[in-house]
């Protein structure tokens, strides 16, 4: 079968030190859940998996065991080449993420072609309830709409959001301070005008100022709005 197929590789490529220093970057979750197989091997395995007439039996199996599994199967919904299967996966898995890495790694090659179908999906995961779900909302609109395809309203629908999620807020502040880099005028009276909440903005300001997209007089200005 596909699932022992996967994990018998997955162990073969286990990396004992980079799965203690995995543990150490995903706290949230128990250092045995990780195998330590690195990122690039990991993405080499997905294509290769992904070309199986039968890689839909390891991705029906959720919850999988393993980070790495999870970080699989990320991989090959990233390679997928039909949009609405893509999309259909991708639904039937967010609910099952459960850390950041495999959140913000995650990103179908497919969705650039459908943005305009992609925008419709994003406004039902920035809505839910679940935590990963809203912090891939936010990383979807900062890769894909911050460019030739950003509107007025996509920043307000991230401003919207109020959540104690440390995980989403920092997302926040990475979109914003991105943002700001790509869109300063549009951006920056969200910031002079307090739309995000006082740890979210500074820590926008915060990142803005560590970047090397703004420039020296921008950076000056942003830190004079920081919330004291």
């Amino acid at each position: 079968m596909i699932t022992e197929d996967i994990e018998k590789e997955l162990f073969a490529n286990q990396d004992i030190p980079y799965r203690d220093f995995q543990a150490k970057l995903i706290p949230n979750v128990d250092k045995n859940y990780f195998i330590g197989v690195r990122t690039p091997i990991l993405r080499k395995m997905a294509k290769e998996f992904a070309k199986r007439e039968d890689i839909n039996e390891f991705l029906d199996v959720l919850p999988h065991n393993y980070f790495d599994e999870n970080q699989l199967h990320a991989f090959v919904l990233s390679e997928m080449k039909d949009y609405e299967q893509c999309l259909s996966r991708l639904n039937t898995f967010l609910p099952y993420v459960d850390n950041w890495a495999t959140c913000d790694q995650m990103s179908p090659k497919i969705f650039k072609k459908h943005k305009a179908e992609l925008i419709t999906e994003i406004r039902k995961w920035i809505d839910s309830d679940d935590t990963y779900t809203v912090r891939f909302a936010v990383g979807m609109l900062m890769e894909h709409f911050l460019d030739d395809d950003f509107e007025n309203e996509y920043p307000e629908m991230v401003a919207a959001i109020r959540s104690e999620e440390y995980y989403i807020n920092m997302m926040i502040s990475w979109y914003f301070a991105t943002a700001l880099a790509k869109q300063y005028e549009c951006i920056l009276p969200f910031i002079k005008n307090r739309k995000l909440d006082t740890w979210t903005h500074n820590k926008t300001i915060q990142k803005s100022v560590e970047s090397n997209r703004i420039t020296k007089e921008q950076k000056e200005y942003l830190k004079s709005l920081k919330i004291k």
